[in-house]
């Protein structure tokens, strides 16, 4: 499959310039469809030849399978969650946290990053917030807050400006200190290839609704099987155990114990389809792709108004305009989608391999009035 095609089977990209992926990629039809037959079968064709519990958990399972296979892990090591935010919580929740131990995160994280060490903070827990310039990471600011800490967690791909951190390098300094590294990789799948057994976490949590073009709520969570049996997730439900009935209950080995009870599988069959969909274009591919067009609007921007690299690392490109808000909303009233940012106070394009050269340029044309 081309890129173009993949485009042409997603109707949301049919009218506007679509260039926020990085918050939300439309579907496909087909993404859509396999949710939708998924619940037609699911609640239409029961029967007690057909056990809907059955049917749900092999759906479940299948897509464990496709998500391992697509990271580079074993199913085992693969929880289904709702999303990147619930993947970070679960296993913030799932440990033993005492006054005093320590959180090390970076300033260029997303709220999932953020908040749930800000509630740790109330009960004790002390966090450490590595700065950094111009989306990067200094290893040895970062060796020096993660040195007596419980936690580390971090971006692959930074939501702020697009830049790649050294994952594989800051897993392993969080490693020497003792450390767990958790790591937050939305914005990697489907845009970029990813391989969670190089990068060496103990973590990682994504969601397919971004570059994957899946649905809300097909997120998933890698965890190393050795570091799950060391987590006691605090919210427990039959899917987290091995035998449900019994007293006292224990976990299901691997990731499988992050999963709780009767959530709808429809958005990771999606997700499965999502996959398959990708991997028929070739994330290299894509990534290739991304690569140029991204370049070809940094290249339109003035040096002093690019927040990103000059030489992309991804498909999201931060641009500095002076009111970001007014910015978007005028874009969007000519047909242009784009997102603001907190910070830095600017505008975000997320440029994906569906997207064209004329789209990019639609853009630039759009931005010229800024720079007068």
């Amino acid at each position: 499959m081309k890129p173009t095609e993949l485009r042409a089977d997603t109707p949301a990209l049919h009218e506007d310039v679509y260039l926020n992926f990085g918050a939300h990629g439309p579907s496909p039809r087909y993404v859509v469809e396999a949710a939708d037959e998924f619940v037609r079968a699911h609640e239409y064709d029961t029967s007690a030849r057909n056990d809907p519990y059955d049917v749900a958990f092999d759906a479940f399972d299948r897509t464990r399978e496709r998500v391992a296979e697509f990271v580079g892990a074993d199913a085992d090591e693969i929880a289904l969650t709702e999303s990147t935010t619930a993947g970070i919580n679960a296993v913030a929740n799932a440990i033993d946290w005492q006054p005093g131990d320590t959180v090390v995160r970076t300033d260029l994280e997303h709220p999932a990053g953020t908040l749930p060490w800000q509630r740790l903070e109330r009960e004790g827990v002390e966090v450490r917030v590595v700065e950094t310039e111009d989306g990067r990471v200094d290893p040895e600011a970062f060796a020096e807050a993660v040195d007596g800490a419980r936690l580390a967690c971090f971006s692959a791909v930074t939501w702020t400006h697009g830049t790649q951190l050294p994952v594989a390098e800051l897993v392993d300094i969080a490693h020497e200190a003792g450390a767990l590294a958790l790591v937050d990789a939305v914005q990697v799948p489907g845009q970029l290839p990813i391989d969670v057994a190089e990068w060496g976490a103990d973590a990682v949590a994504a969601a397919g609704h971004k570059w994957l073009l899946g649905l809300w709520g097909g997120g998933f969570l890698y965890v190393d099987r050795d570091v799950a049996e060391t987590l006691a997730p605090r919210t427990v439900g039959y899917r987290s155990v091995e035998t449900p009935t019994a007293d006292p209950y224990e976990f299901a080995a691997g990731a499988r114990r992050f999963e709780v009870g009767s959530s709808n599988p429809a958005p990771h069959v999606a997700l499965t389809e999502a996959i398959d969909a990708i991997d028929e274009v070739g994330v290299d591919r894509i990534a290739d792709r991304i690569r140029q067009l991204a370049g070809r609007l940094v290249d339109g921007i003035p040096d002093e108004r690019l927040h990103s690299p000059a030489t992309p690392e991804s498909g999201l490109v931060t641009i500095d305009v002076d009111d970001p808000d007014a910015t978007v909303e005028r874009l969007a009233s000519e047909g242009i989608v784009v997102r603001a940012l907190p910070t830095p106070n600017a505008i975000r394009a997320s440029i994906h391999a569906v997207n064209t050269s004329s789209e990019v340029d639609q853009l630039l044309d759009a931005l010229d009035s800024e720079w007068d």
